[in-house]
């Protein structure tokens, strides 16, 4: 979900997901008048979404972050480890600390619906061009983040072992063997700079206790 498109390519495929018939309608006929963009489907729920951008080629997704049934944040999550997934913005209300919890799960933008209609447009050709685009948030310093850079099932993994699981309950749980348990392990040492499963754990309660105190 990282990579840039090439504006020379054509216009930009974008998909919008949202639960108000209404604001799908208006960024609709916003999308079908710019000759930068080419709407290529429209959905009310996460699951309509996820159905078609894994059928049908999709640059940028327009999304709200409380879709139903799954919500944006199980959605981008889903998404992170599709090769082929479009980048994703965020168009919601800002409210609380959502931009931050957006950019966390993998999205590449935040738009505040409080926003001009131009602004919206700006930032999916931005996102379409590699940018990431967080008002007033410092992205630098998200991306130092390494727990932002675990994959969705090494994040599951790092989740679980902060509750105590065991390598044979992990991959019992997880359905995989104990072997790719190891792998993924091995891995998530590596993108945390720890040493063994204990400091790992250290490491995921000491950034969760950072977040909340932001």
């Amino acid at each position: 979900m990282n990579q840039s498109i090439n504006p020379t390519e054509g216009p930009i495929g974008i998909m919008l997901a949202d639960s108000n018939p209404l604001v799908l309608s208006a960024l609709s006929e916003l999308i079908d008048r710019d000759p930068r963009f080419s709407l290529v489907a429209t959905s009310a729920t996460a699951e309509g979404f996820l159905g078609t951008v894994m059928r049908v080629p999709v640059q940028i997704g327009v999304i709200n972050w409380n879709l139903p049934a799954l919500g944006g944040a199980k959605l981008i999550e889903v998404l992170r480890d599709q090769a082929t997934a479009p980048r994703i913005v965020v168009y919601a209300e800002d409210t609380g600390d959502l931009p931050r919890l957006a950019m966390t799960a993998g999205a590449a933008a935040f738009a505040p619906r409080s926003t001009a209609a131009e602004t919206l447009l700006e930032t999916c050709v931005d996102v379409a061009a590699g940018k990431m685009v967080f008002p007033f948030l410092d992205v630098r310093e998200l991306q130092s983040d390494p727990i932002h850079q675990l994959s969705r099932k090494e994040r599951v993994i790092l989740e679980a072992l902060s509750k105590g699981l065991t390598n044979r309950e992990l991959a019992k749980e997880l359905e995989i063997s104990a072997n790719t348990v190891k792998f993924h392990l091995s891995n998530l040492y590596e993108k945390l700079s720890v040493k063994n499963r204990a400091q790992a754990i250290a490491f995921y309660y000491s950034s969760r206790l950072a977040l909340e105190d932001r």
